[in-house]
C-alpha cells in the first residue's frame, strides 16, 4: 500500500473504507433535514398545535445549524478533527432520542435546537477529511461517494419519512437516527485516525493559550441565526410587511457587515475570509454551489407541494416522485467521478452541466394539470441528473489553491454556501409563489364577464375553483423557467474556474 498522505484520516487503513464510514453520519444528518417535513403534521396534532407553530421545529434546527456551520473549520481545528465529529455524531444522535420523546413545543424546539448543532459539524468536517485522505487524482471519485450522502438523501427523506409515518409513527423519524448514530460512533472511534499533522495544527492554535475569537463567535450567532429566521419565516410572516422580518433583516445586515470587516483585521479569525483572496477557483467554487443548492433544494420543495396541492398526490406519492430522481442520482455519480479531472476538466462539466439544468428547467415550466405520475418523475430525472456533473466538480476543483491546513475552513464555507443557497432558495420560491399566483389570479378573474359566455349561478364555485389552480400552476411553471434561466446565466462563471492537476501530489 502506498504511503499515506500526511493529513489523511485513514492512516494505512484502505481510505474507500474511512470514506463509507465518515459518510454514515452525515447521511444521516442529511435525510433527516428531508424527513422531518413530511411528518410536520402528524408531529403538530400530536403536541397539539398549530400548524403554523409546528414550522418553528424546522426553524429551529435551521438556526442553530446555520451558526455552527460557519465555525465548523475553526472548532475542528481547535478540538481535533476526529473528537470534533465524534462530539457531534453524539450530540445529534442524543438530541434525536430526545426529539421523540417530546411531548411539548418548547421541549421540542429545545432539542432540534441541539441537533441542529450537532448536524453543522458533520458535513464540513466530512468534506475535509475526503480532501485529505485521498490523492488530487482520486478526489473527483471520493467526492463523487459524498455526494451520494449529499444529493440523494434529500430525494430519500421524503420517501422514508412518509413511510415511516404511515407505518409507525412521527416518534421514529427521529428514533430511526439512534441505532446509525452509535455504529457511526463505533466505527469512526476504532478506524478513523487523527494523522500528526492535524495534531501539530491543534497545538498551534492553542499555543499561547486558547485565545477565542469571542467577538467573531456573537457576530456569526447574531448574524447568521437572524439571517435563517428572516429565511424560513419570509413569507409565512408577510415578508418586509412584517416589522419583525424588517428588524431582524437589519440586525442580522448589520452584524454580517461587521463580521467581515472584523474577521479580516482579527489576528486569529474564527472564519477565515482571506481564503476567498488567495484561490480564485474557491471563490468561484463557492457562488455556484450557493446555486447548486438554491436550484436543488428550492426545487425539492416545489415538487411535492405541487403534486400534492394540485394533483392530489399523497405524501408517499409525492415522495416518490423524488425518490426516482435519487436513483438516478446514484447512477451517474459515479459517472461523474471517475471523468472529473481524469478525462474532462472540471470548468467544462460545470459549464455543460449548468446549461443542462437550464434546459431541465425550462422543460419543467411546460407541464400542465393533465401530466402523470410518471412524466413528473420524467422531469425531476431529467433535472438530477445533471446535479452529479455541479456538485462533485465543485468539490475537487474548490480546493484547488487551497492550503492544505486550510482545508477545514475551505470545507466550512463551501457548506455554509451550499446551505445558505438552499435556504434563499426555499424563501425567494415560496414569497415569489404566492405574488405570482395572486397577480395570475387576478388577471384571469378580470376575464371572466356574463359577456364572454360564462354562465355564473351555481356554477361561481366551480369557476373560483378553476381559476385558482390556474393561478397556482401558472407560478408554479413561472418559477421553474426563473430558475432555468438563472443556471444559463451562470454558466460562463464556470469557465473561470482553474484547471485541476492530475498528479497526485499530496500538496495543492
Amino acid at each position: 500500500m502506498p504511503e499515506p498522505l500526511p493529513r489523511s484520516a485513514a492512516g494505512r487503513r484502505n481510505p474507500w473504507l474511512i470514506g463509507v464510514v465518515i459518510s454514515i453520519a452525515t447521511f444521516m444528518e442529511v435525510l433527516d433535514t428531508t424527513i422531518v417535513n413530511v411528518a410536520l403534521r402528524h408531529i403538530a396534532g400530536s403536541l397539539a398545535i398549530s400548524y403554523d407553530e409546528s414550522t418553528w421545529i424546522l426553524t429551529s434546527y435551521l438556526i442553530s445549524n446555520a451558526i455552527v456551520l460557519p465555525i465548523s473549520g475553526w472548532l475542528a481545528t481547535v478540538l481535533g478533527r476526529k473528537r470534533f465529529y465524534m462530539s457531534c455524531v453524539a450530540v445529534f444522535t442524543a438530541a434525536s432520542a430526545s426529539c421523540a420523546l417530546s411531548t411539548s413545543l418548547t421541549w421540542m424546539v429545545i432539542s432540534r435546537l441541539v441537533q441542529g448543532a450537532g448536524g453543522g459539524g458533520l458535513g464540513p468536517t466530512e468534506q475535509a477529511m475526503f480532501a485529505d485522505t485521498f490523492p488530487i487524482r482520486q478526489r473527483a471519485q471520493a467526492f463523487a461517494l459524498y455526494g451520494l450522502t449529499v444529493v440523494s438523501a434529500p430525494a430519500a427523506g421524503p420517501v422514508l419519512g412518509g413511510w415511516i409515518t404511515d407505518a409507525a409513527s412521527w416518534h421514529w423519524v427521529f428514533l430511526i437516527n439512534l441505532p446509525v448514530g452509535l455504529l457511526s460512533l463505533v466505527l469512526v472511534n476504532r478506524l478513523v485516525v487523527e494523522p500528526k499533522a492535524l495534531q501539530e495544527d491543534r497545538h498551534k492554535a492553542r499555543r499561547g493559550g486558547l485565545r477565542i475569537d469571542y467577538v467573531g463567535f456573537a457576530l456569526v450567532a447574531l448574524g447568521f441565526g437572524t439571517l435563517q429566521v428572516v429565511l424560513d419565516r419570509f413569507d409565512v410572516d408577510d415578508g418586509f410587511g412584517s416589522s419583525t422580518i424588517v428588524a431582524l433583516a437589519l440586525v442580522s445586515g448589520i452584524a454580517l457587515v461587521t463580521l467581515v470587516v472584523w474577521e479580516l483585521v482579527v489576528e486569529r479569525p474564527v472564519i477565515d475570509l482571506r481564503l476567498f483572496g488567495r484561490s480564485r477557483g474557491f471563490t468561484i467554487a463557492c457562488l455556484l454551489m450557493f446555486l447548486v443548492g438554491f436550484i436543488l433544494i428550492s426545487t425539492t420543495q416545489l415538487l411535492p407541494q405541487m403534486t400534492q396541492e394540485l394533483l392530489d398526490y399523497s405524501a408517499y406519492q409525492a415522495g416518490m416522485t423524488l425518490g426516482l430522481g435519487g436513483v438516478a442520482t446514484i447512477v451517474v455519480m459515479p459517472i461523474s467521478g471517475l471523468v472529473t479531472g481524469r478525462f474532462i476538466q472540471p470548468k467544462w462539466l460545470i459549464a455543460a452541466a449548468l446549461i443542462g439544468s437550464g434546459w431541465a428547467m425550462f422543460r419543467w415550466s411546460g407541464l400542465d394539470l393533465n401530466i402523470s405520475f410518471w412524466q413528473v418523475s420524467d422531469a425531476r430525472i431529467v433535472q438530477v441528473v445533471f446535479l452529479p456533473f455541479l456538485f462533485i466538480p465543485l468539490s475537487a476543483v474548490a480546493y484547488v489553491g487551497v492550503p492544505p491546513n486550510a482545508n477545514n475552513q475551505a470545507s466550512a464555507m463551501i457548506n455554509l454556501m451550499r446551505n445558505l443557497g438552499g435556504s434563499f432558495g426555499v424563501s425567494f420560491v415560496q414569497t415569489l409563489l404566492s405574488y405570482r399566483t395572486q397577480f395570475h389570479h387576478e388577471r384571469l378573474a378580470a376575464s371572466i364577464t356574463p359577456y364572454n359566455g360564462y354562465s355564473f349561478g351555481h356554477a361561481l364555485g366551480a369557476i373560483a375553483n378553476a381559476v385558482q389552480t390556474q393561478a397556482q400552476i401558472m407560478s408554479f411553471l413561472d418559477i421553474f423557467w426563473l430558475l432555468g434561466l438563472a443556471a444559463i446565466c451562470v454558466f460562463p462563471l464556470a469557465l473561470l474556474l482553474p484547471r485541476m492537476p492530475k498528479g497526485a501530489a499530496p500538496t495543492h
